[in-house]
């Protein structure tokens, strides 16, 4: 779960610096990406 979590990271890192979520009103999902690091770095790991 902790390596899967980390792919759709870098996923959602690479669709936000190419300009895809902003096309799709999708900024949201790094707010979201964001605050859901620390608790899976603290329960998946």
């Amino acid at each position: 779960m902790f390596y899967a979590f980390y792919v759709i990271a870098i996923i959602i890192l690479v669709l936000h610096f190419t300009g895809w979520l902003k096309r799709n009103n999708l900024e949201w999902l790094v707010l979201v990406l964001a605050v859901a690091t620390f608790p899976a770095v603290i329960f998946l790991k």
